[in-house]
């Protein structure tokens, strides 16, 4: 069965139709990417997930329940979690405060002592500024700290929305390694990624969206060899 399985989903704003019937579905275990341009749609479909945006048709399934009507702040106990486009720190916290509110409704103490340990091993950066207030942190760090938070939620399925974003190089790389990593450990994902090769290669499976709509799916490999994804979205 489907991690979440996501129906004919249509959302709205105003009069102008985002997202226009799509169709997609997440196994258990895999780390599956959404590509596409600038206002394809991709963010709006993760803040429609996490009951962020109201969607106007359709279904989502998670964890074989329907979402319709669960409040957005609910997600995260049920083990869905986002890791937001810019990052959506806590800039007036310290870097440890901010990875203490991605486990501020559990109560098993000392497991999450542990899971900032493993945070620290995966994020060593972060590990020498724990104490430094997260806003003063490079874009990067920030970064860090986000996927971090997120992960001290203890996620079922992680979404992770423009990770690579205005990062360099060196770090993009590094930020891939990470998520390669978490992937690894059986957490499930959903990748919105503009470095499409980068999404692509690190997926099982890719889908491809285009103007709200879902335009070409299938295995990540098959999408790096597509010629309408080369041409596309590969620069090539």
């Amino acid at each position: 069965m489907s991690l979440l399985e996501v129906k004919n989903l249509q959302v709205a704003y105003g009069g102008i139709q985002a997202v226009k019937g799509i169709d997609f579905h997440i196994n258990q275990g895999e780390l599956v990417t959404l590509i596409g341009a600038n206002g394809a749609g991709k963010t709006t479909t993760l803040k429609t997930l996490v009951g962020m945006v109201k969607k106007s048709g359709g279904s989502i399934t998670y964890d074989g329940k329907d979402t319709h009507g669960v409040p957005s702040h609910h997600f995260v106990s049920n083990g869905l979690a986002m890791v937001p486009e810019g990052r959506g720190i806590f800039s007036k916290l310290t870097v440890e405060e901010n990875l203490l509110m991605g486990a501020y409704y559990r109560n098993d103490k000392a497991q999450i002592l542990a899971e900032i340990d493993h945070v620290y091993t995966l994020f060593p950066r972060l590990k020498e500024r724990y104490k430094q207030l997260a806003g003063t942190l490079s874009g990067g760090e920030q970064q860090m700290v986000a996927m971090g938070r997120a992960i001290l939620s203890k996620p079922k399925l992680l979404l992770l929305d423009e990770p690579s974003m205005g990062l360099a190089p060196i770090i993009v790389q590094k930020i891939f390694e990470i998520i390669q990593q978490v992937a690894a450990q059986g957490v499930t994902m959903l990748l919105v990624e503009q470095n499409a090769k980068l999404a692509l290669e690190v997926s099982q499976r890719g889908y491809v969206m285009e103007s709200g709509r879902i335009s070409i799916s299938g295995p990540a490999q098959d999408l790096l060899n597509d010629d309408r994804v080369r041409n596309a979205y590969l620069g090539e």
